[in-house]
């Protein structure tokens, strides 16, 4: 049988990643312009959030459907998307639009949850839940509804999708530190007796 050819790094998934990258200070620039608060600077930061945000959608399906899974897929992946929602959220704060608390909780949640998943690495891997993916959709929408420049009959939309986001940042934050506890609890996977189905590894894509 011939050996397996190694995946080629430059590939589709990860250039959407590195793009993802390159928009985070360009979406920064376009946020801040004009005093924060320009309607036309505003809609085209909403826009390049948006993009970038869609490129977060398809680089880990790509890399999945096509046999593309990367070792710098898995690392560049999520820091590109924590760099995106993470450079929004402070950049609302800075500007007055978003509570500072709010920015803190999703943080502390987001970096805590992505380092607890590399502490538990040698224990197994958790798998990602549609609560998960359900989460990151709406940070990503809020974020978005944040960004534009709506008019004050309906401010209470973003406020409303992102105390949606808030609680679904906090509920799966919980559930996955009690996956990752009873996880421990068993002791590290390779001491544990084999059973007929590995567990399936994480990919770029997956969502805690």
């Amino acid at each position: 049988m011939a050996p397996t050819p190694p995946v080629p790094l430059v590939n589709l998934p990860n250039a959407l990643t590195v793009l993802r990258l390159i928009l985070v200070p360009v979406f920064l620039l376009a946020l801040f312009a004009g005093g924060g608060h320009d309607a036309a600077w505003r809609w085209t930061a909403t826009a390049i959030f948006a993009v970038a945000a869609i490129t977060d959608r398809y680089d880990g399906h790509i890399a999945r459907k096509r046999g593309l899974v990367t070792d710098f897929g898995k690392i560049a992946d999520p820091i590109a998307d924590k760099a995106l929602t993470g450079s929004a959220l402070i950049g609302l704060s800075m500007l007055s639009d978003l509570a500072w608390w709010v920015t803190l909780v999703i943080l502390i949640r987001e970096v805590g949850i992505t380092l607890l998943r590399l502490a538990v690495l040698r224990y197994g891997v958790i798998a990602a839940t549609p609560g998960g993916k359900a989460k990151t959709l709406a940070q990503v929408v809020a974020i978005g509804l944040f960004l534009m420049p709506l008019p004050n009959a309906i401010s209470w939309l973003p406020i409303g999708m992102m105390a949606l986001a808030l609680i679904l940042t906090v509920a799966t934050g919980v559930d996955y530190l009690i996956r990752a506890m009873a996880l421990i609890s068993h002791g590290p996977a390779n001491r544990r007796p084999r059973t007929s189905r590995p567990p399936t590894a994480s990919s770029p894509g997956d969502r805690p």
